[in-house]
């Protein structure tokens, strides 16, 4: 009978971790990246916007960005009309990220050549939970601003 106890509590304590795991994985991020592009650069620096849902129940955190297009990108909010780096941006549970003119956004400097309008640019995402998301930024012309269309 000693046996059987221990054996009924390995059971039931394995039974509740394992429950325990799949409960946790609806706390994930759930992250689908949208309305993104870039305004045709004029010098050697460009600017990407975009707005990353999250459809979980989980948060999660941009970290940086990486791009063929230049090997200095950065993430840049803006507040009180002064933009400064830095090093994430939360895309909370059922909530969003919005990358947009003259707020927070993709800072491209020193950049490798001049995309033009109608053509894509390749950015890759990285998040802290939802790992590295790909994402074509088309170029629209330089004063392209879809929220004051």
């Amino acid at each position: 009978m000693n046996r059987r106890t221990a054996l009924a509590g390995v059971l039931t304590l394995t039974t509740g971790l394992a429950l325990a795991g799949c409960s946790s994985s609806s706390d994930r991020p759930e992250l689908k990246v949208i309305g993104g592009f870039m305004p045709q650069p004029v010098n050697d620096m460009a600017a990407g916007f975009l707005v990353v849902q999250n459809h979980g129940n989980g948060a999660d955190r941009l970290t940086s960005v990486t791009s063929p297009l230049s090997d200095d990108v950065t993430i840049h909010e803006t507040k009180n009309q002064v933009m400064r780096k830095v090093t994430s941006f939360d895309v909370p549970a059922g909530g969003e990220l919005d990358l947009e003119r003259g707020g927070n956004h993709i800072m491209f400097a020193k950049l490798k050549q001049q995309p033009k309008q109608g053509q894509k640019v390749s950015v890759e995402l990285h998040f802290e939970k939802a790992g590295a998301v790909k994402v074509d930024l088309p170029v629209k012309e330089t004063t392209h601003n879809p929220k004051k269309q």
